[in-house]
């Protein structure tokens, strides 16, 4: 983000499937440097019946490597985030935009090529509240007994996360001003595997983004598991739409 800068983000995600639920993330941004940016980020949803605030959050990244040169960069940065929630979630997916109290810390790798964006991110999330595993009623099992078998399941206590994403600028084909619309095309792979007993996911994320007059961003995207054998993930096969309007050298004095 750049220094100086202030952006608000309106997010919704959700699933169709058992039922239609959604959850709205309201996100403040603030770029204080061209080092350090923090976010505060307010969750909603009705994941649990009725539409309720459901937490929040506060995330920071620090950017300790900048290569620029014409046309190209190469960055790393260190994250981390905190956040509060009051769900009582029943899946080992950690997730800290919603579902769960806990914190998270990480790399990020982004390398720029004209048109080609790249980046990389690993990193180690944890919960504040530690819970008994459980058991869990597992249909494939039905094949290999003639009774209901019960697996145990691990709760929510720690994950490791990671992602490659990939987005490219397909329009304008010649830059002539800031007004221009961009229209960019991105895919993301993101993958999540628990430590204590290996289970893991891989989902695919396609979206496309339209960036208006340099300041307003807008996204839509699709997630969807392509494999995994976690049980009881709450969040696969959901849409996202997001809006963000950026505010450059709001914080300048001059």
């Amino acid at each position: 983000m750049p220094k100086n800068s202030i952006a608000i983000r309106l997010t919704n995600e959700g699933m169709f499937k058992p039922s239609f639920t959604n959850r709205t993330i309201v996100e403040g941004m603030v770029g204080l440097n061209k080092n350090l940016m923090f976010h505060v980020q307010g969750f909603m949803s009705d994941m649990d019946g009725k539409y309720r605030v459901e937490g929040g959050s506060f995330y920071t990244k620090y950017r300790f490597l900048s290569l620029d040169n014409e046309h190209s960069h190469f960055r790393g940065a260190l994250y981390g985030r905190i956040s509060t929630s009051k769900r009582e979630m029943t899946s080992e997916d950690i997730n800290l935009e919603g579902d769960n109290s806990g914190w998270q810390g990480g790399l990020v790798i982004t390398q720029l090529i004209h048109k080609l964006a790249l980046s990389a991110t690993v990193g180690y999330s944890s919960t504040f509240k530690k819970q008994d595993d459980m058991l869990y009623f597992d249909p494939s099992m039905m094949f290999h007994s003639p009774t209901p078998m019960f697996m145990t399941m691990k709760m929510p206590d720690e994950m490791v996360n990671y992602s490659l994403s990939s987005g490219y600028l397909l329009l304008p084909f010649v830059y002539k001003n800031y007004n221009q619309p961009n229209f960019n095309l991105y895919f993301e792979v993101l993958g999540k595997t628990n430590p204590a007993n290996g289970n893991s996911y891989l989902d695919l994320a396609p979206a496309v983004q339209v960036i208006l007059n340099s300041k307003t961003r807008i996204d839509l995207g699709y997630r969807f598991q392509a494999t995994g054998n976690m049980p009881n993930r709450y969040l696969k096969n959901m849409y996202l739409a997001r809006v963000e309007f950026n505010f450059f050298n709001a914080l300048s004095k001059n």
